[in-house]
């Protein structure tokens, strides 16, 4: 479903379909007559630009590097070996899609940020759910609390969501561009959270163990 919702979107955006749509979001985002910032008071946008930089590559480095880290120290190097493969997969084919589609920036607004590379897909909106999703997954799978697994989820849900409209706020990206790389992003963290059921029911990757039930669960059980 993912997929082929980055299909139509990119087949939409390829012939100009959806220019009309990306344009008038960015516009509306701007005050009229003046396309040189965002709408909304200077912390706002001040605050857009540090949410932005949670999908960057210097801020999502650093989340993977010490979240493989602490897996090793843990002994758990299966599973910092899974999360370093589906991050740098992430990151080849976010490249590889925007080398193949060459879409230019926004230029109907001033960005508010720097940019330096193609538009289509948006690489923070894709990265952000390929790193987010991936370790909120991990995370979830190593209990079987369900309020657990809904909070590392939804926080990893909520994290993408806000690094991908930070970046049409600030007019570095159409929306179309954010739209294509939650889906492409997301669809890539869903193949490797199957990938990482299929190392626990292996047993390759350990499964949630019964310590892992809040208060709560046991209560409901």
């Amino acid at each position: 479903m993912l997929l082929l919702a980055f299909g139509h979107i990119a087949s939409e955006v390829a012939d100009g379909d959806l220019a009309k749509f990306d344009e008038s979001v960015l516009l509306a985002l701007r005050p009229p007559g003046d396309i040189s910032d965002p709408v909304g008071p200077p912390w706002l946008e001040e605050a857009a630009r540090d949410i932005t930089a949670l999908g960057s590559y210097t801020v999502l480095g650093i989340i993977v590097f010490a979240s493989i880290a602490y897996m090793i120290l843990m002994r758990r190097s299966v599973a910092a070996l899974w999360v370093l493969a589906s991050i740098a997969g992430g990151m080849f084919l976010s490249n590889a899609l925007k080398a193949v589609f060459a879409r230019p920036r926004p230029e109907i607004v001033e960005p508010a940020a720097r940019v330096f590379s193609y538009s289509f897909p948006s690489g923070h909106a894709t990265l952000s759910a390929v790193t987010f999703l991936t370790l909120g997954a991990l995370l979830a799978s190593q209990h079987n609390s369900w309020r657990l697994r809904i909070f590392f989820i939804g926080l990893a849900v909520i994290l993408t969501i806000l690094v991908g409209s930070s970046r049409v706020y600030l007019g570095v990206h159409y929306p179309t561009d954010v739209l294509a790389g939650w889906c492409v992003g997301a669809a890539w963290a869903a193949l490797c959270w199957m990938v990482l059921r299929w190392l626990q029911r292996e047993g390759t990757v350990e499964q949630p163990s019964d310590d892992a039930l809040d208060e709560g669960d046991r209560a409901d059980g």
